[in-house]
């Protein structure tokens, strides 16, 4: 997979490229991340890309001419990619929307600044628009990270263990169970028994209880949408009554 990367400040991109798990990705060739530098393709000495919006107002616009040539640029490569922009008015970035960037052989993550983008941008250069959350950040060089963190470890080969993306926070709608690593005791606390136990179903069972419980506790809106079983119906109703006792 190529991810090609648009942004007016490529040194803010291109370090976390080279750590843990993307830098190992890049390196063994799993993925592709290209960042380009949107001044690169302005005509003027001072490398402009914004200007004063038309019929007033406060903050500065991103210039089309430059935007426009870097976003064609990457369109005449190969295979054909699909360009998003990072904006607040997108679609809101979930693990669903993940995979289905994962899919694809490639994607190009146009970083906003300023006030925004020219309207002519969004409406006739840009495929899809994707927001990482209610709030307002500088720029969309962060949303773009976090987007292809999310989808680079969809790629196969990228993490050590497919089972690790299977039992992750929201693949399957729930958030995931709690993790224990040695110590057995930690400052008086206990390991749960029931993960010393040996016993791989009844293990399974407590993980699947708790992942119900802590969706229950923390994200009630994921299990409105959730299809759950009459077992998790019933582990569910049995860790509540188990907090209440």
């Amino acid at each position: 997979m190529i991810i090609d990367i648009l942004t007016i400040f490529p040194d803010m991109v291109a370090v976390p490229l080279q750590e843990s798990i993307i830098g190992k990705a890049i390196e063994r060739k799993l993925i592709g991340v290209r960042i380009v530098n949107i001044r690169d393709f302005t005509s003027d000495s001072h490398h402009t890309t914004d200007d004063r919006p038309f019929g007033g107002g406060s903050g500065m616009v991103m210039k089309p001419e430059p935007l426009v040539a870097a976003i064609d640029s990457v369109r005449a490569t190969d295979p054909p990619a699909r360009v998003i922009l990072l904006s607040p008015q997108g679609r809101i970035f979930t693990q669903e929307i993940a995979l289905e960037l994962s899919q694809l052989n490639h994607i190009c993550l146009v970083c906003g600044r300023y006030e925004g983008i020219d309207e002519r941008i969004r409406r006739y250069y840009v495929d899809d628009e994707i927001s990482i959350g209610d709030y307002v950040l500088t720029g969309g060089e962060l949303p773009a990270l976090v987007v292809l963190d999310t989808v680079a470890r969809l790629i196969p080969g990228v993490l050590g263990s497919s089972q690790s993306i299977e039992e992750e926070s929201f693949v399957g709608g729930l958030l995931e169970y709690p993790h224990y690593t040695r110590p057995e005791v930690f400052k008086g606390h206990r390991v749960p028994e029931i993960l010393l136990s040996g016993n791989h179903g009844a293990i399974r069972r407590w993980r699947r209880q708790q992942s119900l419980l802590r969706t229950w506790q923390r994200r009630p809106d994921l299990l409105k949408e959730e299809k759950l079983s009459s077992e998790d119906k019933q582990l569910l109703a049995e860790a509540i009554q188990e907090r209440k006792d």
